[in-house]
């Protein structure tokens, strides 16, 4: 959206007003004729605020949507930074699913030695120097 577009549309507006005036009649110039140099000066006034007015909202606007774009591409390098730790963590757990899986197959007996005794000999030995079963 240009300026030019915010001058038509003030031009358009300018139009539809002396149509109105026109149609009220002509009476209010026969009156004073002064009042058609007001109303072009005023006519000229209101058109350059509003294309003044059109044009700062416009470049706002470009503004804001130059941001948004900046912020749009931000979010989607992060989305993309943050998948890609999230495979890389992926690929931990599996490595460490795959070290872990043979384990399982492992006999539990097999996999932890149980002690008979605390001399080994399947014999407890009690603090006394004799032994749990009565041996000595």
């Amino acid at each position: 959206m240009d300026t030019s577009l915010s001058e038509e549309i003030a031009e358009k507006s300018l139009s539809a007003k002396s149509t109105v005036e026109t149609e009220t009649g002509d009476q209010t110039e026969q009156d004073d004729p002064k009042l058609p140099a007001k109303a072009e000066h005023r006519a000229e006034r209101i058109k350059s605020s509003v294309a003044r007015l059109t044009s700062s909202s416009i470049n706002e606007l470009e503004g804001l949507t130059s941001e948004l774009s900046a912020l749009q591409e931000f979010l989607k390098s992060e989305t993309d930074r943050v998948q890609r730790e999230v495979e890389s963590a992926l690929g931990g757990f599996r490595i460490i699913i795959e070290t872990i899986s043979p384990w399982k197959s492992i006999p539990a007996s097999v996999a932890t030695p149980r002690r008979e005794g605390l001399n080994g000999k399947g014999v407890k030995r009690l603090s006394d120097g004799t032994n749990l079963l009565g041996h000595s």
